[in-house]
């Protein structure tokens, strides 16, 4: 319409010309008084016509042609693009439209290619950046390097901190990277605790060199989170990389995660570069063989369990609701975990966690878990700390430092309830759900301060009876099942453990014998404290109560919890196939 306006306004006069040209005779005849009036007014009409077009074509053109441009930026790409509207005319409304276009591409095209935790790019969108770099790549025999960084022991962060604190951690860790990377470089979000990085113009060493800062300056980092004001965190990268033609997408992806996982099987923080085997080097690189893993797994094992026997050699001479070990819990939990067919390492984790789970307990004063009374709000805002002293107490010895997430949460409850989180149901590790059944039992079957022991069947009912509230009912069903007839053994080499170091500490206390009788404390009978006996139903949720560290006595129910209740999150990967190529380290 307007290119129609547009060549009416210049195509009337032309035409009125051509016409006069064309026919001389018409401009004589405008010698005759009432042909010229015709001539004049249609004359008029076409001066008239032509005018209107032509205002028309100007205005449409300085109306339209930001529009227009608005439009062919949108088309391009740009999705930052706005218009000023100016009124309710047709242009301003229209106007409105192309911003509110432009809006919900803009936050379409940010949902489709950025990581909203981290705000670096998601994975569909760095594998199409990376597709294009290995084209451009190949098409100018240029560099490119690819590298994998993964956050080392992020699971434990989570376990022990909860949700909120690794997404700080992986917020933090991407914006460290991002503003530490070159304007042409990109990091973006892989999946989980993982980053990839397109290093363009870049070879393998080259990035090694740049991935290497990058591990310090994360190092270096401290993330001010529930619980751990100046955590720290370690990351593993792997590089990968080529010049020209020969760069594969899936094959820099591949050699980069292998890579990558070759240095956190190594040991963690450092970074590695991807090698394709050498069969003339003077040394050949060959991965660990079987004989060599079976012999470094014994003597970590070994190592372990020193530093077990270490640390159980000081809790032995306590009292047994003191933190000392319980070879009992210690045997009900083995059976528990290789009854649900559970692998040998984690069957050792359950058991080293299930010795040390109520370490915690040193810290409480004597006086608070022998008081045969209720516990007031005070005492019992002490002994809810145990599991959290448990776990500071353990991240001091590094080889335990699995069994932290177990002894943190083995006072949860099915029903969500416990402490030190909150928890429910399969939020809780199951290794701690499977404590928190043997060390209940183990409690009702002995004499507390508060309570005396409960025969096995007894114990038995009241496990069933608190089956889904405080305990997993599937858990529980198989213990009752695995000792319907016959209450639980001790662990004989636990037994051997404390006999061993209970002589060795009355031989050195041999020379300095106090006198009991001055020392010891009357015990009041169990029914003084009858609030928290495991006979009755404890505290007002009808949870078990199995003494001062089951549940909070009556008068202290309501007693705040000295954590704030984070849901950790507990994801565990797929285990992957180490890679069986061989890597040099850069650093």
């Amino acid at each position: 319409m307007i290119r129609l306006l547009g060549v009416l306004a210049l195509a009337a006069p032309l035409a009125i010309g051509t016409l006069f040209l064309l026919m001389p005779e018409l401009a004589e005849s405008l010698v005759d008084g009432q042909t010229r009036l015709v001539v004049a007014s249609v004359s008029a009409a076409i001066a008239g016509v032509t005018m209107t077009a032509a205002v028309l074509y100007i205005h449409s053109q300085v109306k339209l042609r930001r529009l227009v441009m608005a439009m062919e930026q949108l088309a391009a790409g740009d999705y930052a693009v706005t218009v000023a509207a100016r009124g309710n005319s047709m242009d301003g409304r229209l106007a409105r439209s192309i911003n509110s276009i432009s809006t919900a591409l803009a936050d379409t095209h940010d949902k489709a290619t950025v990581d909203r935790l981290t705000g670096v790019a998601n994975r569909q969108a760095l594998l199409g950046e990376l597709f294009a770099e290995v084209e451009r790549a190949g098409r100018y025999e240029r560099p490119l390097s690819v590298a994998f960084v993964d956050i080392d022991h992020f699971k434990a962060v989570n376990d022990s901190y909860g949700h909120a604190a690794g997404d700080v951690v992986l917020r933090g860790v991407a914006q460290t990277i991002s503003e530490n990377l070159r304007a042409s470089d990109r990091i973006g979000r892989y999946g989980g605790e993982e980053f990839m990085l397109i290093l363009t113009e870049t070879d393998v060493d080259e990035g090694a060199v740049l991935t290497e800062k990058l591990r310090t300056l994360v190092q270096r980092q401290r993330f001010a989170v529930d619980g751990n004001p100046g955590l720290s965190v370690t990351i593993s990268i792997g590089i990968a990389g080529g010049i020209g033609p020969g760069l594969r997408m899936d094959s820099l992806v591949r050699d980069a995660d292998a890579a990558m996982y070759s240095a956190k099987s190594l040991g963690r923080n450092q970074t590695y570069v991807f090698a394709e085997p050498d069969d003339d080097a003077r040394v050949p690189r060959a991965p660990i063989s079987a004989a060599g893993r079976a012999q470094a797994v014994a003597l970590g094992k070994e190592a372990r369990e020193a530093a077990t026997l270490a640390l159980t050699s000081v809790l032995n001479p306590l009292p047994h609701y003191r933190g000392q070990p319980s070879a009992l819990i210690a045997s009900i939990v083995v059976a528990l975990a290789r009854q649900l067919e559970l692998p040998d390492a984690e069957v050792d984790r359950i058991r080293i966690a299930a010795l040390l789970h109520d370490v915690g307990k040193i810290a409480v004063p004597e006086d608070i878990l022998e008081k045969p009374a209720a516990l007031t709000s005070a005492e019992w805002r002490t002994v809810v700390q145990h599991p959290r002293i448990g776990q500071v107490i353990l991240e001091q010895a590094a080889s335990l430092k699995e069994a932290v997430p177990i002894i943190l949460h083995h006072h949860e409850r099915y029903g969500g309830h416990g402490y030190p989180y909150g928890l429910r149901a399969n939020e809780i590790p199951l290794g701690a759900r499977i404590v928190a059944v043997a060390d209940a039992y183990d409690a009702m079957t002995h004499d507390r301060p508060y309570k005396r022991a409960m025969s096995h069947e007894n114990a038995i009912e009241e496990l069933r009876r608190h089956a889904g509230t405080q305990f997993d009912p599937e858990l529980v069903g198989l213990f009752c099942d695995m000792y319907a007839t016959h209450a639980p053994e001790p662990d004989p080499a636990v037994l051997a453990m404390t006999a061993a170091n209970g002589a060795h500490h009355a031989a050195s206390a041999a020379l300095v014998l106090p006198d009991r009788a001055a020392t010891s404390r009357p015990r009041r009978s169990s029914h003084s404290r009858s609030a928290q006996t495991t006979t009755d139903a404890g505290g007002s949720d009808g949870s078990l109560a199995v003494g001062p560290l089951g549940s909070p006595a009556s008068g202290a129910s309501n007693a705040p919890l000295p954590e704030p209740m984070l849901r950790p999150i507990r994801s565990v990967a797929p285990e992957r196939p180490r890679p069986r190529t061989h890597d040099s380290a850069t650093g």
